[in-house]
């Protein structure tokens, strides 16, 4: 989320170093075309970081979700082991 907020505050300071004024001119006589490729690259980076922030959430809930799972089979064992201790001590 740093990555992001960061990346966002870099494109607006150099849209802004880019603007009108003495200053805008000299930058974009300077850099030319490249805060386009700065974007774009910037922008590509942002989604890479975004799906594989959205990939490891989903890991994360599948995880979570097999945890779970497992805990379930193993109460339902404790039950059955319990059923049939009771069951052995009915029968003395």
């Amino acid at each position: 989320m740093g990555a992001l907020i960061g990346g966002i505050i870099a494109i607006v300071v150099g849209i802004l170093l880019a603007g009108p004024g003495p200053l805008g001119k000299a930058t974009l006589w300077f850099i030319g075309g490249g805060i386009v490729v700065f974007l774009i690259i910037g922008g590509i980076i942002a989604i890479a970081a975004g799906i594989s922030d959205i990939k490891d959430r989903i890991e994360e809930k599948r995880e979570k979700e097999k945890e779970k799972k497992e805990e379930e089979k193993k109460e339902e064992v404790e039950e059955k082991k319990e059923e049939k201790e009771e069951k052995k001590e009915e029968e003395k």
